[in-house]
């Protein structure tokens, strides 16, 4: 199987308010907060019992909102924070975003 490639916004084109949709879901959320911790996981690690397409929407809108970035390792897509972007473009968001989680 071949799995395509995600296309990630540069750093400098993401927009906060894409930022903000994404992580208005809990879902998304969650997974925000889970890759924060663990640094990387897969898409199943993080998919809980969700169906497979409802899991793929949440992982796209977090890549097209520039949050996550998605390498493929054979058959396994791995997912990471994009912490160095996004505290670039927006310092201090994701740590309060995070802060206010954790609270």
């Amino acid at each position: 199987m071949i799995m395509r490639h995600a296309r990630l916004p540069a750093s400098e084109e993401i927009a906060i308010e894409d930022v903000f949709h994404a992580l208005s879901d809990p879902f998304r959320l969650e997974i925000v907060c889970r890759l924060a911790a663990e640094g990387e996981a897969s898409c199943q690690a993080l998919e809980g019992d969700r169906p497979k397409s409802s899991v793929s929407h949440h992982f796209r809108v977090l890549r097209e909102a520039g949050l996550i970035r998605t390498r493929n390792e054979g058959a396994t897509r791995m997912n990471a924070l994009r912490r160095e972007d996004i505290e670039r473009r927006f310092p201090g968001l994701l740590s309060c975003v995070l802060s206010a989680r954790a609270d």
